[in-house]
């Protein structure tokens, strides 16, 4: 049944009434105050409540009349971690502590001040960066004593293999601001493998070997607990920290993302990292995606594992559809992590007046989605029309090409 223009404001005109009556019920509550009220369901909410947070997740506090049953938290927002701060600049993390069903994938978001340090380090699990703000320099040595060095700025990439180590400084003019993602949930910044650290609990003598000069030699080496992010002199221009003699990696580190041509739609766009564009990224495939106002990223799933996002900028909601019945709605923001399980089908819609950017990220090796549109445009249409009994306007109007992001 088609609704008429006089029906849908009659309904407006409704649900505005209920708001405002439910309202004038909550003391104190500051104009557009949100309650968890539809005509005919639920009621209002006398308090105490957060209303800040309730403005925030309005998809939460009063959710579509298509979410119903249980679905796990599928949000955490950055600005709620721990902030742990340095000398040389910050760090804080989302990982499984923070959000419980992330089993395969952890976040820290890192600021180095201009000369900041990220220690000398390895670790267990691949390590996976998109570059936020500012410029760095980062280095690394292989197993085999291949060394690799690079400048990377807004946009880019980095991928070090669990194992390698590695180090990353803040440049001028203001130092940077990155994401960094490891291929495990349980990842904690905190057990990383720190070189000083490994010093301090070396007997002197051991080093005095392994080195070949004097023990004596090593009475300076500071705590560990002075260093992990510390400010050191900004370096001179790359090639000044190119190592002579030394072999470069065989593959890349660092990949300009930007420099890509990403799939575009009127719409949005769509920029794909994985294996095939990176070879260096084995355990992380990554797309950065841009909806404008009133754009959507489309009706989909991910046919090989979980999704991790990090927003960048802007405001959207999420929709997700677990099966048997079960479908959530989340709102994210600026900094907020969301996360889809592997085969939930979802979509992310633009809910703001300005461009919403997003990070989707997966521990594999390959990028893979699959179109609820396309699916459906490449299935015979008798099947389709008699599952679904659509209308001929639908069935002429699907799609068989990508459209990973469509208009309102």
């Amino acid at each position: 049944m088609s609704l008429s223009r006089r029906t849908v404001l009659s309904t407006a005109a409704v649900g505005i009434a209920t708001v405002a009556a439910a309202n004038a019920q909550t003391p104190n509550a500051p104009a557009g105050t949100p309650q968890p009220t539809r005509p005919g369901r639920g009621g209002t909410d006398p308090g105490p409540r957060n209303v800040p947070l309730e403005l925030q997740n309005p998809d939460i506090y009063v959710p579509p009349a298509t979410d119903h049953g249980t679905v796990a938290n599928l949000k955490f927002p950055f600005s709620q971690s721990h902030m742990r701060l340095e000398r040389g600049g910050w760090t804080r993390q989302v990982t499984e502590r923070e959000l419980g069903i992330s089993k395969n994938i952890a976040g820290v978001d890192m600021r180095l001040n201009t000369g900041g340090v990220r220690e000398l380090h390895w670790h267990k699990a691949a390590e996976w960066a998109y570059m936020l703000y500012g410029r760095a320099r980062i280095t690394a040595v292989d197993q085999d004593g291949r060394n690799f060095a690079d400048d990377v700025g807004v946009g880019d990439l980095w991928y070090f293999p669990a194992g390698i180590p590695h180090s990353i400084q803040g440049l001028e003019p203001d130092g940077c601001e990155f994401l960094l993602v490891f291929d495990d949930g349980s990842f904690s910044e905190d057990n990383t493998f720190l070189i000083s650290d490994w010093f301090k609990h070396v007997p002197p003598d051991v080093l005095a070997k392994n080195f070949g000069v004097p023990a004596s030699s090593f009475a300076s080496t500071p705590d560990p607990s002075e260093l992990y992010i510390f400010p050191l002199p900004v370096p001179g221009p790359l090639a000044s920290d190119r190592i002579p003699g030394a072999s470069p990696v065989p593959q890349s580190f660092s990949h300009r993302l930007m420099a890509q041509d990403p799939i575009r739609t009127k719409s949005g766009t769509v920029r794909i990292a994985d294996s095939k564009n990176f070879p260096a990224s084995i355990t992380i495939a990554a797309a950065l995606v841009e909806i404008l106002p009133g754009g959507m990223r489309e009706l989909h799933w991910h046919p090989n594992t979980d999704e991790w996002q990090y927003y960048i900028e802007g405001q959207g909601r999420m929709g997700v559809f677990a099966s048997a019945g079960d479908a959530r709605t989340f709102d994210y923001q600026a900094g907020d992590v969301g996360f889809v399980p592997f085969a939930m089908g979802h979509y992310i819609e633009n809910t703001g007046s300005t461009p919403l950017r997003f990070l989707e990220m997966f521990k594999s090796s390959y990028y893979a989605d699959v179109s609820l549109n396309r699916w459906m445009a490449l299935t015979p249409p008798e099947l389709v029309q008699g599952t679904l009994k659509l209308d001929a306007t639908v069935m002429s109007a699907l799609r068989k090409g990508p459209a990973p992001v469509v208009p309102a």
